[in-house]
């Protein structure tokens, strides 16, 4: 009876596995395709001859150059952004006295049921009236700070012992020190966390690039891709051949910081 139960669910996950890595198998297969074996019937899983030159006709079709340079200059500024005025948002939230600090969070966080599409009018209103609109600021700035990275950051710091803080207090460890060399260095997995989704959530943006550039120059790696589509046809071969390379930083990015994040539990061994 175990074993039965074992097999179905080990079944199931391998369904469900096979399920997430074939649109990828799908966009690799199809990047290697000559234009008309994408429109055969019935249609082809694998190409007849590997086309590897559509990578490089993809990246020169279109300056991906200049929108790799956009990307990653806008998701760092994400990263860093994130990484700093979450946290100290968070420390505030979650270790400094003062009035209605539990309400304000809670206003505060009750903001994530406001759908982001909602607020794209506003944002784009302002932007434009600051003169951002095609400009890196237009870009990273809606991005610097989120409501879900405070709370992540704030529920992770309540974990870490006071003790930790108020022996640093006695050394004569100012708040903001305690902060910096005591709560940041014990909070690397969370940090780690948020660090990812914050660049991944940056790089794989569309739609506010979209409406807050117009020219060519300014345009980020996802709004690149879809210039291989327009009204009436859609490159596949080269939009798929784009597509699998800009996926390429973000499992490179994901990779790195992963190794800190199992660093960061290992070397902090503590438990709230």
């Amino acid at each position: 009876m175990k074993q039965t139960r074992r097999l179905l669910i080990y079944s199931g996950l391998v369904l469900i596995a096979l399920s997430m890595i074939i649109p990828f198998l799908w966009m690799l297969s199809t990047s290697l395709m000559s234009e008309l074996e994408v429109y055969q019937f019935p249609p082809r899983f694998l190409p007849s001859v590997l086309k590897w030159s559509n990578y490089l006709e993809a990246m020169s079709l279109q300056p991906f150059g200049r929108f790799f340079l956009n990307s990653m200059i806008v998701a760092g500024a994400s990263v860093v952004g994130q990484l700093t005025f979450c946290s100290m948002a968070a420390y505030a939230f979650a270790r400094l006295p003062f009035r209605w600090r539990e309400k304000i969070f809670a206003l505060y966080l009750s903001t994530m049921m406001i759908p982001a599409i909602v607020t794209i009018i506003p944002a784009f209103l302002l932007i434009n009236t600051f003169g951002w609109v095609n400009t890196y600021w237009a870009l990273f700035t809606p991005t610097v700070s989120s409501v879900w990275g405070i709370f992540l950051l704030r529920q992770f710091f309540l974990t870490i012992p006071r003790d930790l803080e108020d022996a640093a207090r006695i050394d004569g460890a100012s708040e903001f020190t305690i902060f910096l060399k005591v709560i940041l260095p014990l909070s690397k997995p969370a940090l780690a966390t948020l660090g990812i989704f914050a660049f991944m959530g940056s790089w794989k943006d569309f739609l506010w690039p979209l409406i807050v550039t117009n020219r060519i120059d300014m345009r980020t790696v996802e709004v690149g891709i879809s210039n291989f589509s327009n009204l009436y046809s859609t490159d596949w071969p080269h939009q798929m051949a784009a597509a699998v390379v800009v996926m390429f930083p973000v499992i490179i990015v994901f990779i790195f910081a992963q190794k800190y994040f199992v660093k960061g539990i290992t070397m902090t061994g503590l438990k709230g």
